[in-house]
């Protein structure tokens, strides 16, 4: 009886010879399909590109592959770059990934050379350190977007550090505040924003590269020295966890939800101050568009979208947090997920600060329609009681005061500031002439005259101490 020795598998169908001396047949199409992501990763090809001459170089400095093997290899990535760049490499989805697929061209440029780039280091690590490396450069890109966004905002607001406006408080009128007030308030807001930012790149700038699979390697590698190369602070402590942490991205779509929580309240402010009902603000006619039916309108769709890309925004975040919920250590292919909603949500972030930087600086406040507004609503009620207890009066009883020349003024339809003297001392006889002083909207804002308060001439202060702060980063 003889026994016949298992058929060696046909290699040539299975294109992707990184793993697939293992297996009898070949992946079936639609899998490859599936389990494909060269579709969205390629946008790595510059960091996988940056890490790899790191490791080659790595190679050679500790003995494990010749000076003559690295700089060939180096200058072959080099060259696949290029091609890259001016659009001139096919990119195969059976190549399954951007690393493979410059892998492969780099050993098909330069032979067998090609294949000693993949010693000492696993694509666990590999795509670790792309994601890093990327993420890293496009913080440092809207890092810059915020702080110009800033500087514009804050220039405006000194602009208007005088336009007097209501401020509300459930959407009612409250009191009067500054135009350049309410617009230092928004730059709160990305201040904020910027140092969350800043914090995510600082945590997340340590080089995984070295972990390899799970458990680091066996070849004498220096981690120290590509950490270095690729202007990281330090290798990560634990292999374990390198080739397994996404925390980086679900911080930084973390930061992306908050400053677009903080642009969707922005977005709100313009879209409802550019209405008919309020008139506050004017946007430039390249922000808006108009109805296909309606002549008459001038719709402010770019605060809208941005005001929607929030939820879209939201739901990656979520998407990252649900994708690691459940992830034992160490690599799982579940990770592949994480590409796509990060790289959307940075294209989002950037697509809605470039708007606004045109946006906010080109805004025209109708100061007018403002003032008069802030005249209506008796926002200068709480100044009027102020004013009491100045005189003497317990604010409870001020309040109530206040509040029945409030009552009154509905009825006559009158302002505080607009009733004569009499009128106010029916209600209290601590009332004289000098309360015009503080009626009046002005007097009401100048009064804030403190580190904080919508007083101009501290808007104004506030103002060159943020811009100030910018300067400094």
């Amino acid at each position: 009886m003889s026994t016949s020795k298992p058929s060696s598998p046909d290699q040539s169908s299975n294109p992707n010879q990184s793993w697939g001396g293992r297996f009898n047949e070949p992946v079936d199409d639609f899998v490859a399909r599936f389990t494909a992501s060269v579709s969205f990763d390629q946008r790595l090809y510059i960091q996988d590109i940056q890490g790899s001459v790191a490791h080659a170089a790595m190679l050679a400095r500790v003995g494990v592959i010749s000076e003559d093997d690295s700089l060939r290899i180096i200058t072959g990535l080099e060259s696949i770059k290029t091609d890259i760049a001016n659009n001139q490499f096919d990119w195969s989805e059976a190549l399954e990934d951007v690393h493979m697929n410059i892998e492969s061209a780099l050993t098909k440029d330069i032979g067998i050379v090609g294949k000693k780039l993949h010693t000492g280091r696993s694509r666990n690590d590999q795509v670790a350190t792309d994601i890093r490396l990327w993420l890293r450069d496009q913080i440092d890109v809207i890092a810059e977007r915020i702080t110009t966004l800033q500087t514009v905002m804050i220039k405006l607001a000194i602009s208007q550090s005088d336009t007097i406006m209501p401020g509300f408080t459930h959407l009612q009128t409250a009191q009067p505040v500054t135009f350049g007030h309410h617009l230092l308030a928004w730059n709160e807001m990305l201040e904020r924003d910027y140092g969350r930012l800043i914090d995510c790149r600082a945590r997340m700038n340590q080089s995984p590269l070295g972990a390899a699979a799970l458990a680091g390697t066996s070849y004498p590698i220096d981690r120290v020295f590509t950490a270095t190369a690729l202007g990281f602070d330090k290798p990560t402590e634990n292999s374990l966890d390198s080739v397994s942490d996404r925390d980086f991205a679900i911080e930084f779509c973390a930061f992306a939800s908050l400053l677009l929580t903080h642009m969707s309240r922005m977005s709100e402010e313009l879209i409802l101050w550019t209405s008919a009902q309020f008139q506050f603000v004017e946007l430039p006619d390249r922000f808006c568009t108009g109805s296909s039916i309606m002549p008459q309108k001038k719709n402010p769709d770019v605060p809208e979208l941005v005001r929607g890309k929030t939820g879209r925004v939201n739901g990656n975040l979520f998407s990252l947090l649900t994708l690691m919920k459940s992830q034992p250590l160490a690599y799982n292919k579940d990770n592949q997920e994480d590409k796509e909603p990060l790289f959307d949500t940075v294209d989002t972030v950037s697509d809605c600060l470039r708007a606004f930087v045109d946006m906010i600086p080109a805004i025209k406040a109708n100061k007018p329609a403002m003032y008069d507004a802030a005249k209506r609503g008796f926002s200068t009620a709480t100044d009027l009681a102020d004013y009491l207890v100045g005189k003497g009066v317990a604010f409870r009883d001020a309040h109530e005061i206040v509040g029945n020349s409030v009552a009154y003024g509905i009825k006559v339809d009158k302002d505080l500031s607009e009733m004569s003297i009499d009128e106010l001392r029916s209600f209290s006889n601590h009332i004289t002439e000098d309360v015009f002083l503080i009626l009046t909207l002005e007097g009401s804002v100048s009064a804030r005259n403190h580190i904080g308060g919508t007083a101009p001439i501290q808007v104004q202060a506030a103002g060159a101490r943020a811009l100030k702060k910018i300067n400094l980063r």
